[in-house]
């Protein structure tokens, strides 16, 4: 069985919103502090780029669409390869040598492409849930009772 070691760290992320938590306490009475929350600037999507897909013209005389491109998505895939990077930077220090992640599957999917080898090996545990809007309390529920199914 997985267990919630002292000092390990537990990253919640979904695409605009991530919280740093240390575990203070040991596995069987964890106490989750945060040790920092970053919140991505996004701006309105009227100010991100068109509502619509531009339009292309061929030499026959056909009008096609052109692929979509959702500037949203962009900006949160940015954020969570930003938060990879911060997580190898604090891993490259020394401050955690165990990771648990909770985001949500796409978000999941993104810090998986960005991720380091070696804070992929420091990973123990990924929860594809969306946790940023809960009481940290809640964090460590979802995270043990994650731990024992694994």
């Amino acid at each position: 069985m997985k267990r919630l070691v002292r000092h390990a760290r537990v990253l919640v992320t979904d695409g605009a919103k991530a919280i740093i938590l240390r575990n203070e306490g040991d596995a069987l009475a964890p106490e989750l502090k945060a040790v920092r929350s970053l919140q991505a600037k996004v701006a309105a999507a009227h100010d991100l780029g068109p509502d619509r897909p531009g339009r292309t013209n061929s030499s026959t005389g056909q009008i096609s669409a052109m692929e979509i491109t959702d500037p949203h998505r962009q900006a949160e895939d940015r954020f969570v390869a930003g938060i990879a990077a911060e997580m190898d930077r604090d891993f490259r220090a020394g401050d955690f040598e165990v990771l648990i992640v909770a985001a949500p599957p796409v978000a999941l999917g993104e810090y998986r492409k960005a991720v380091t080898p070696g804070v992929a090996r420091a990973t123990l545990l990924e929860i594809d849930k969306d946790l940023t809007k809960h009481a940290t309390a809640d964090i460590a529920k979802h995270v043990l009772k994650a731990l024992e199914a694994a």
